[in-house]
């Protein structure tokens, strides 16, 4: 069974930057995108980025040039490294897989099957 826990959640200033980790379980050879998703009070769940076994990633628009997705497949680990950090970006983020290949990752969230918690984010003003 495919299990995946974030971590790396924390309170910065505006400005500041954190990398969050993903611990995945249960991946195999067989190809999957993992992805990370943020949601706000009072808002839908959005895509942040998203990368397959090939290396090819996917960002929101509001994040490009200030985020980056990495994976490390040998460690079963997904990072996603945050800089220049907004008070709005202030989320619950979940790393999330999907077993798919051979097309680009999706953005939306209803299409993974597997879930971490979620680790809290706060950029303060």
């Amino acid at each position: 069974q495919v299990q995946v826990k974030e971590s790396g959640g924390d309170s910065v200033q505006s400005g500041g930057s954190l990398r969050l980790s993903c611990a995945a379980s249960g991946l195999t050879r067989d190809s999957y995108c993992l992805a990370w998703f943020r949601q706000a009070p009072g808002k839908e769940r959005e895509g942040v980025a998203s990368i397959d076994d090939d290396g090819s990633t996917t960002y929101a628009d509001s994040v490009k040039g200030r985020f980056a997705i990495v994976r490390d497949n040998a460690k079963g680990i997904l990072y996603l490294q945050m800089n220049s950090l907004k008070p709005e970006e202030t989320a619950v983020y979940y790393c999330a897989a999907l077993r798919q290949g051979g097309v680009t990752c999706p953005r939306a969230p209803s299409v993974y099957d597997y879930w971490g918690q979620g680790t809290q984010v706060t950029v303060s003003s």
